[in-house]
C-alpha cells in the first residue's frame, strides 16, 4: 500500500479519521486498503502535498508512487483541461472559494494527452474553514470509449439498414406519382408490394432500436398473460410453411404436462420468430423444436418451461459461442443488423429466464431458453 512520507499523516491515519474526514473515514471504518479500490485514489494534505497514491492511480497515470508521494499535488498530478489550462491553477482548491467542497467529474488530460475522468472532494475542518484534505478520484476512460464506440456502431448500422429500404420506397413512390398512367395494374401492384415490404422492414428496425433502448436502460415492459408456448411454436411453423418452407423440415416435440407460463405473448413471439428464422435461414436439414417442463436451478421446486431450437447445419464455431448474444454478431453469413439475438437475450432475461447456445446432436446450432412460471403477484 502507498503510504505517506515522514512528517505527514500516513494513509492509515487518514482512513482511521472520524466523520469529519468524509468518505475516507467511512473507508477506514470498513478496513479497506486503498490499493483494493478499482479507481485511482490520490489524497493531498493541508499543505498540498500528496500523502496517498494508490495502485490504481499508478496504473492509470503511469506515475510511480515513490515519485508522487510527498510531491506537490500539481507536480504529482499535472492535469490540464481540454483547452490546455493547468487544472490545479484554474481550480485553486486551497485558495479558492471557502464554500466550495467538491469538483464534479470531468474529462482532463495527463501529460502526453491521455484522457482521464477526475473528480475531487475538499475536506474542511468547518463548512467554510481551511482545506484539510483534497481527495481525488481518477478513472480510466476506456470503458466510456467502448460505450461510445458501441453507440457509434449502432448509429452506423441503423443508417446503413435504413438507407436501402427508404431509397426503394422513395424511388417507387416518385416513379408511380410521375408516371402512373404508363404502368399496367400488375406493374403497379408489384411496385406497391415492394414499397409495403420495405416499409415493414423499416418498422421492424425501429422496433428493434426501441427494444435495445429499453433493454439497455432496464425499462423493458412486460404484459404478462397465460401463454401456451406449444401453440405459439405451432403458429410460427405454420407461418414458415405458408411462406414456402416444406412442412417436413420441422419436427416439434412437446412434453406434457407443461407448467402454467405467464409471460408477454408478443415478446415470446419475438423470441420464437428470431430463433426459428435463424435456424431456417442459416441452418440446414430438419429444424427440431423441443418444448418441455424443467426445474429451476435458482429456485428449489421452481418450475420452468424450456424451449430448444436445433438445426443440422454447420453450427456455430466454438470461438464464437461467447459472442453470439452481443450486438452486431452475424456469424459467418452477413446480412441483417446483428441485433436479433441481443434482443432475444434481453427479452428472456427480463422474464427471469436464461438462454444458452451450444452444438445440436445433428451438428448444427442449438438454442435453449427457459421461462419461469412467474405468476403475477395479484394472483398469488
Amino acid at each position: 500500500m502507498s503510504i505517506g512520507t515522514s512528517g505527514s499523516p500516513g494513509v492509515q491515519d487518514i482512513l482511521s479519521s472520524r466523520a469529519d474526514d468524509g468518505a475516507l473515514g467511512d473507508l477506514g471504518g470498513l478496513g479497506v486498503d486503498p490499493d483494493d479500490l478499482p479507481d485511482g485514489l490520490v489524497v493531498a494534505d493541508e499543505t498540498g502535498h500528496v500523502i496517498c497514491f494508490n495502485t490504481a492511480a499508478v496504473r492509470i497515470t503511469a506515475v510511480a508512487a515513490s515519485d508522487a508521494l510527498g510531491a506537490p499535488l500539481e507536480r504529482a498530478l499535472p492535469l490540464e483541461d481540454l483547452e490546455g489550462r493547468r487544472w490545479w491553477q484554474l481550480t485553486d482548491p486551497y485558495g479558492g472559494l471557502a464554500t466550495r467542497f467538491a469538483q464534479p467529474e470531468r474529462n482532463l488530460l495527463l501529460p502526453g494527452g491521455r484522457e482521464v475522468l477526475v473528480c475531487a472532494r475538499y475536506v474542511r475542518t468547518a463548512p467554510t474553514g481551511p482545506v484539510r484534505r483534497v481527495v481525488i478520484s481518477i478513472r480510466d476512460t476506456e470503458a466510456r470509449r467502448r460505450t461510445e464506440r458501441s453507440h457509434a456502431e449502432l448509429i452506423a448500422t441503423v443508417a446503413h439498414e435504413l438507407r436501402s429500404p427508404l431509397t426503394s420506397v422513395k424511388g417507387f413512390t416518385a416513379t408511380l406519382l410521375a408516371k402512373w398512367e404508363r404502368f399496367t395494374d400488375d406493374q403497379k401492384k408489384l411496385m406497391l408490394e415492394t414499397v409495403d415490404a420495405d416499409a415493414n422492414r423499416v418498422t421492424r428496425l425501429i422496433a428493434e432500436l426501441l427494444d435495445i433502448s429499453r433493454i439497455d436502460s432496464g425499462r423493458l415492459e412486460l404484459r404478462r398473460q397465460p401463454v401456451d408456448v406449444g401453440a405459439a411454436v405451432g403458429r410460427h411453423i405454420q407461418a414458415h410453411v405458408a411462406s414456402g418452407q416444406d412442412a417436413d423440415r420441422f419436427l416439434v416435440r412437446i412434453e406434457q404436462p407443461l407448467p402454467d407460463c405467464w409471460a408477454d405473448p408478443d415478446k415470446i413471439d419475438q423470441v420464437l420468430s428470431n430463433l426459428l428464422e435463424n435456424a431456417v435461414r442459416h441452418g440446414e436439414g430438419t429444424v427440431t423444436i423441443d418444448v418441455a417442463p424443467s426445474s429451476s436451478p435458482r429456485e428449489q421446486g421452481g418450475a420452468e418451461t424450456a424451449v430448444t431450437v436445433s438445426d443440422e447445419g454447420s453450427g456455430i464455431p466454438e470461438e464464437s459461442m461467447g459472442r453470439v448474444f452481443t450486438r452486431f454478431w452475424r456469424g459467418s453469413k452477413r446480412g441483417g443488423t446483428g441485433l436479433g439475438l441481443y434482443i432475444v437475450k434481453g427479452i428472456v432475461e427480463a422474464h427471469g429466464g436464461t438462454i444458452t447456445v451450444g452444438r445440436a446432436p445433428g451438428g448444427g446450432a442449438q438454442f435453449r431458453f427457459t421461462l419461469p412460471v412467474s405468476t403475477p403477484a395479484y394472483l398469488l
